[in-house]
């Protein structure tokens, strides 16, 4: 039971710190705003996570290991409607996790072990695209020539690490808030489909825009 403790402790800081950190951008928290939250000394804070990159290190893990999972289901996409729900889930992933997203370039430049694993991020986005198109053509879904599939999946994988920050852009103060989630999700996951749309058999063209559209609107 004495040893459980910590890792109850451990555990509730990482939840307030995702917290803060989507809500303000881990620019804008402090360990001592954390501390404070939590109803903790510092130093209590401190025992488990002795610096604050510990704690952005943490839970860049958790986010690496629930993408990762998701991302090698990428395979069993076939067609428009499995390929919906595959980027919707991505982005709902993305968005639990949406201050690595907002503050990414300036986290990069800060944290080494981002800087590094931010790339294999990339690689295995990339992977999982490659293999999303691979699947749709071979179902007949996607009519891709072989020297499109690179740059497709490149530009696909762009707009899906860059979309949040460019919802945060358009309106910095609302943008990122938990009540405009379900709209910034959908629109992030028709504008990365919408780049597969030339290549879609028509049937599967019209459900993308059946599927997409209350999203098919001027952002």
């Amino acid at each position: 039971m004495v040893k459980k403790a910590p890792r109850r402790t451990a555990e509730r800081i990482l939840e307030v710190t995702l917290e803060l950190f989507n809500r303000f951008g881990e620019p804008n928290v402090s360990t001592t705003l954390i501390s404070a939250e939590l109803g903790i000394s510092p130093g209590n804070l401190y025992y488990h996570y002795p610096a604050k990159d510990e704690l952005i290190n943490a839970l860049f893990e958790r986010y690496e290991r629930s993408l990762n999972e998701l991302l090698n289901a990428s395979d069993g996409v076939r067609n428009v409607e499995d390929a919906w729900f595959f980027m919707h889930s991505l982005f709902e992933t993305i968005w639990a996790y949406r201050f690595l997203y907002r503050d990414l370039n300036d986290l990069l430049s800060k944290n080494r072990m981002l800087e590094t694993h931010f790339q294999a991020v990339l690689k295995n986005k990339t992977r999982a695209i490659r293999a999303l198109l691979a699947g749709m053509s071979r179902s007949g879904a996607v009519d891709v020539d072989a020297r499109e599939v690179e740059p497709t999946a490149h530009c696909m994988v762009v707009v899906l690490t860059y979309w949040l920050s460019f919802e945060y852009v358009r309106d910095p103060r609302n943008a990122l808030e938990t009540d405009n989630a379900q709209q910034a999700l959908m629109r992030g996951a028709y504008h990365v489909l919408n780049l597969l749309a030339p290549y879609l058999e028509t049937s599967q063209r019209q459900h993308l825009l059946q599927l997409t559209g209350a999203y098919n609107t001027p952002t």
